[in-house]
């Protein structure tokens, strides 16, 4: 069995969820404080996109924006010679897009579900917004928030659609578990299809295992249990 798409997968799980962890955070910090409903509805609905849009649509957004004749893809070829597509940071790029919505609405629903006496009392006492959110805000919304990294860890470990269409399937430098498990199936190697799919499943079950402990005991932490 080929390891290379073992150590790409974990690779590219772990840099985009230590991306996605603080992106999604900021982003439902930024959301849950705007006034405006309108704006709210339109910036709630942009973020959430890529989580009800099929991952290949999502995946040729990418493509025409990150690829070598896209604005930002030709950008980068043209002045720093870096091709973004087709290379192992857009397996990253495709994890993010993929993963974000999903710690982006756990984290907001956590914060929405943190009792506004807190934060009321804390304007009071003179807390400005940054100290109210990282004295307040999320220490009291951490075991949401930590769900979420769960779900958007075991997101970007199997996303496939978005990252065949940015990165696609290139032995020893794309090839993600996920598309090493579609390239066995389809040369009819089924053994070493049913390894790497066994390797997904140990991680993913690891990982949500040790992210559910963590948040069960910052939880307790929180509330002096």
């Amino acid at each position: 069995m080929d390891w290379s798409p073992i150590l790409i997968s974990m690779k590219t799980a772990s840099l985009s969820i230590f991306i996605t962890f603080f992106l999604g955070i900021l982003a439902a910090w930024l959301v849950v404080r705007m006034r405006n409903p309108v704006w709210k509805l339109i910036s709630d609905g942009i973020l959430t996109l890529p989580l009800v849009l099929p991952p290949t649509v999502m995946g040729f957004f990418l493509l025409d924006l990150f690829g070598v004749k896209g604005w930002i893809g030709s950008f980068f070829v043209e002045y720093f010679s870096i091709k973004i597509a087709f290379s192992w940071p857009a397996t990253v790029l495709a994890a993010v897009t993929m993963s974000f919505p999903l710690m982006y609405r756990s984290a907001r629903g956590a914060f929405e579900q943190v009792d506004q006496n807190l934060i009321s009392a804390a304007r009071t006492l003179g807390m400005g917004e940054w100290e109210i959110f990282a004295r307040v805000l999320l220490p009291n919304a951490i075991p949401g928030v930590v769900s979420g990294g769960v779900l958007a860890f075991a997101r970007g470990l199997g996303e496939f659609g978005a990252t065949s269409m940015i990165a696609g399937n290139i032995a020893g430098k794309t090839r993600t578990l996920p598309m090493a498990v579609y390239s066995e199936v389809a040369a009819g190697n089924m053994d070493t299809a049913y390894d790497y799919v066994a390797v997904i499943v140990v991680i993913a079950f690891l990982s949500v295992c040790i992210m559910n402990g963590a948040a069960w005991k910052a939880g307790k932490e929180t509330h002096g249990g």
